[in-house]
């Protein structure tokens, strides 16, 4: 259960601030908040919003109410009756040998307690229902850290759309000013014919990929919006400088760590875990049952409304049913418990195939992330001063106006694969922690941490 605590307290630390926040900057009228700026404002949105999320809470509380019912099976169970009629009864007088008509109140009632000594059957019921709490509970959780992840994700796509879009603009600005510098050029017959409508072609390319950004951030917006209810608003921004933190320990490291802890993993364990008990349950059809039981009863009716003396009737006895025979279901139902068996071993050893997969490419990504940054950053930086050379060689003479574009796309390019490779880390470290069974709500904290108010636009 520690887990849970940690998951408890994920949500506390996480939705409870940013509800307050959400309150506090609500209108007076009550209405909800119609848009989100910070990453802590789509967390708690999507927590109240996903319908998904609310189905794994229901099958909580579903899974409970068995265990209570299956608990309940094996509790003392008291019932009590009690009937009133109005007989009419003819008879045969032995000695007058002549009808008679006898007319006569009945009344019967009863207490009666019984309780379970022995059921195979109810016992491993009981035992079930538990081991499903457990499972369903762990499936609550990974859908929470699941939808947690998502958000960050679709938030940070959001981010990468914008970023993308602000950079293909001031590459959209220089290409415009460079075609302006070959119009002049051609005006002087400086400049080819050829070198304009290459310069053109450049500009028509550019706002070509401005136009696929605008529909790619449209898309990313209505991404974040379906899974939080809000409509974005002017997002937090990604600081220039964030300090990511190290990972510990080698990949097989975290693919152990994820078989012990990844929240999916549990909670196919535990399903395995149940259909074997389903088994045992099943088995227990060929054993005996015994429950105590004691009655009492008062009546002055006896068999077919027979009119008796009043009477008092107490008893407690033993009973003890023995199945001998059935037609062979019960067989049926043990093989057909046994093929469920292997099929939820097969459905956990899937799963942990899948998070080893997923751990390990997560894990690379991350710890390569830094290496990526790093030599895009450097790329960024030769590919700048590239830009500038052109620029210059182009008024000496030396290059063509081809080379200029070239340095020109090229240096954007190199801009925006900067910002995937810093976007994709983030996401890389979130998804590596999920699946691993560790993302506590620090991280998420300290994602947030990360994230800055938008400079004022000129």
């Amino acid at each position: 259960m520690t887990r849970t605590f940690r998951l408890l307290a994920l949500l506390a630390m996480l939705v409870f601030p940013a509800v307050q926040a959400a309150e506090d900057n609500s209108p007076a009228s009550g209405e909800s908040l119609a848009s989100g700026e910070t990453l802590a404002d789509f967390f708690s949105a999507a927590i109240d919003y996903s319908p998904r999320l609310r189905i794994a809470e229901e099958n909580l509380n579903v899974v409970a109410a068995r265990k209570r019912m299956a608990t309940g099976n094996l509790l003392p169970q008291v019932s009590a009756a009690a009937s009133i009629t109005e007989n009419r009864r003819t008879a045969l007088d032995p000695f007058f040998q002549v009808d008679r008509l006898r007319v006569f109140d009945g009344e019967r009632s009863y207490l009666r307690l019984s309780q379970t000594l022995f059921n195979w059957q109810a016992f491993s019921m009981r035992k079930q229902a538990g081991l499903t709490e457990d499972q369903v509970e762990a499936e609550y959780f990974y859908e929470l850290a699941f939808l947690l992840t998502d958000v960050a994700e679709r938030y940070f796509n959001v981010l990468q759309a914008q970023d993308a879009l602000d950079s293909i603009a001031a590459e959209l600005e220089a290409v415009s000013n460079q075609l302006d510098q070959v119009e002049s050029m051609f005006d002087l017959q400086l400049a080819q014919i050829t070198d304009f409508y290459q310069a053109q072609a450049n500009l028509a390319s550019v706002q070509a990929q401005q136009l696929q950004l605008e529909s790619d951030l449209a898309l990313a917006h209505e991404a974040l919006r379906a899974i939080s209810g809000l409509e974005p608003g002017r997002l937090h921004t990604l600081r220039d400088e964030i300090e990511m933190p190290d990972l510990e320990g080698d990949v097989e490291f975290w693919v152990e760590t994820a078989l012990a802890n990844n929240q999916q993993i549990r909670a196919r364990q535990f399903a395995e875990r149940v259909a074997n008990e389903r088994i045992s349950e099943r088995m227990g059809a060929y054993f005996p049952q015994l429950s105590i039981v004691a009655m009492r009863q008062n009546t002055n009716v006896g068999f077919d409304n027979a009119p008796i003396d009043q009477s008092d009737i107490t008893y407690l006895g033993l009973d003890i049913t023995i199945p001998i025979y059935s037609g062979g279901s019960q067989t049926a139902q043990v093989r057909e418990a046994r093929s469920q068996h292997r099929i939820a071993e097969h459905d956990l050893r899937r799963v942990e195939l899948e998070a080893r997969e997923i751990v390990r490419s997560a894990y690379l990504q991350s710890v390569s992330g830094d290496t990526l940054i790093e030599a895009a950053e450097a790329l960024v930086e030769s590919t700048e001063l590239s830009a500038e050379a052109m620029q210059q060689g182009l008024e000496l003479g030396t290059v063509t106006t081809v080379d200029v574009f070239i340095a020109l796309r090229d240096r954007f390019r190199a801009e925006r694969d900067l910002q995937r490779a810093r976007y994709d880390q983030i996401k890389a470290m979130l998804v590596l922690r999920r699946e691993a069974g560790t993302l506590e709500a620090e991280d998420l904290l300290e994602v947030g941490e990360w994230l800055e108010a938008p400079r004022p636009r000129p």
